[in-house]
């Protein structure tokens, strides 16, 4: 009996999700939970498993197609379905078998054992696909390639696979020059600069042409790169959008002298025992913020115009900016008001790498009550940050800099950065985010104050 599988809601009310790449081809064997297809949405890249165990018979959408939620996305050749289903409506006594539960949340298996994956033909055994691609590649972009070789899939991560897949890399090809290992972004690198070398020796570009001076040539489609606004970038304007013309931003900037939270964090970086945590001044500000909402519930809180009411948050879901390679995520750490600096460093540092390799899940990206966004990464002083839709505060990190300040009544090199707080002025009036502001500077110039707060 044909089983038909339909895109899920993965989380958060998304609509539609774009098929990275299938797992699974027509005529596999497939397991219950197993691994489908790896689909983009709005906020991360997910893996789909199966609901069933059967035989693929048909997919509904290539890679790279956008599918909309609860559009047909498999179907599958469910073993036992058609006795399972006569033996119901006969009375025969069977149990009749409820619908599995989508995206691996424990379904209840619908066919009796344990059907595997049917193995990869190798490349040299039939696969016309693949030896075309090895067979159209420089000699020399994969010097150790043999038909032999390549026997199944290669093995990466999803990122890497989305990265090959951007630069037009067959990770087949890839494959054959690393082994079994997984395959890594440099691995991609690698091939790509010796694919690119061997195409300039057989075939030099020819010289680019003098660009036109007549303003017509610059409308011409050819000499204009047209990225797909998709994915996280499309969620991003859509909500940053929204923010903008919905909540009323106010931005305040404060300028701190902040060398003795340098210092501690030089003392707490020289001390063995707490070699394994990378204390920086995103986790004392963190910590500090964490603090002086306490103060100002104001700034964790959220306007509901539906119910006509703020919502004030008991708990600080505190988001962290993070620019990817997909576009800015803004992913958060649970009840952060309760961890302590060493759990919230490691907390940030975790949240950065999954971010980086594009691991985030939904869940992780879903609510959030406040935000940081540290720009001084980058070099920035300040700025004026949007606010995440729902939140009414969000914290804009500067840069550390060595400059001459006003210490003790001379004037003295000090480390000093710029504190940029956006809020939501329905919420929040001015006196409210003064004070938070003041709360978090004061903690960062004198650390010893965070002894005062609670």
């Amino acid at each position: 009996m044909n089983a038909e599988f339909r895109l899920p809601d993965l989380g958060e009310g998304l609509t539609e999700a774009e098929v990275v790449q299938w797992l699974v081809a027509p005529g596999d064997v497939v397991a219950l939970n197993q691994t489908l297809a790896e689909v983009e949405t709005a906020k991360a890249i997910v893996e789909l498993p199966s609901p069933h165990a059967g035989v693929v018979t048909a997919l509904h959408a290539a890679a790279g197609e956008t599918v909309a939620v609860g559009a047909p996305l498999i179907e599958f050749d469910v073993e036992g379905a058609d006795d399972a289903s006569s033996a119901a409506s006969n009375g025969g006594g069977a149990e009749e078998k409820a619908q599995p539960n989508l995206v691996g949340y424990g379904a209840a298996p619908s066919a009796s054992g344990r059907p595997a994956r049917r193995a990869r033909r190798a490349v040299g055994g039939g696969a016309a696909t693949d030896t075309a691609v090895l067979e159209a590649a420089p000699h020399d972009a994969s010097p150790t390639v043999s038909v032999e070789v390549v026997a199944e899939r290669p093995r990466s991560t999803p990122p890497v696979r989305a990265y090959a897949k951007r630069l037009g890399i067959d990770l087949v090809l890839v494959a054959a020059t690393v082994g079994d290992r997984v395959i890594t972004r440099g691995d991609v690198d690698d091939y790509a600069s010796r694919t690119a070398t061997t195409a300039e020796q057989v075939d030099p570009a020819p010289p680019r042409p003098r660009v036109p001076d007549d303003a017509a040539s610059l409308r011409d489609g050819s000499r204009e790169t047209r990225i797909p606004i998709r994915g996280v970038r499309k969620h991003t304007a859509a909500a940053m959008v929204e923010s903008a013309f919905t909540a009323p931003h106010v931005t305040v900037f404060h300028t701190v002298d902040v060398t003795a939270t340098m210092d501690l964090i030089a003392s707490l970086r020289g001390d063995r025992s707490l070699s394994e945590h990378r204390i920086g001044p995103l986790a004392v500000v963190a910590k500090a913020a964490c603090l002086a909402l306490s103060r100002t519930p104001g700034l964790n809180a959220r306007w509901d115009e539906s119910a006509g009411e703020i919502v004030q948050f008991g708990y600080v879901d505190l988001g962290i900016a993070a620019a990817t390679e997909r576009g800015l995520i803004v992913p958060h750490i649970r009840d952060a008001e309760s961890l302590t600096l060493t759990e919230l460093a490691d907390a940030v540092a975790s949240l950065a790498v999954t971010a980086r390799e594009g691991r985030t899940s939904p869940v992780e990206l879903a609510g959030g009550t406040f935000s940081i966004s540290n720009i001084g990464v980058f070099g920035i002083d300040a700025g004026t940050p949007i606010l995440p839709p729902g939140q009414s505060g969000i914290l804009a990190v500067g840069a550390v800099r060595r400059l001459p300040w006003e210490y003790r009544g001379e004037i003295a090199l000090r480390q000093v950065m710029t504190l940029s707080l956006s809020f939501d002025h329905r919420i929040v009036d001015g006196a409210e985010g003064a004070r938070f502001l003041k709360d978090v500077a004061d903690v960062l110039e004198e650390p010893g104050r965070a002894m005062l707060l609670r």
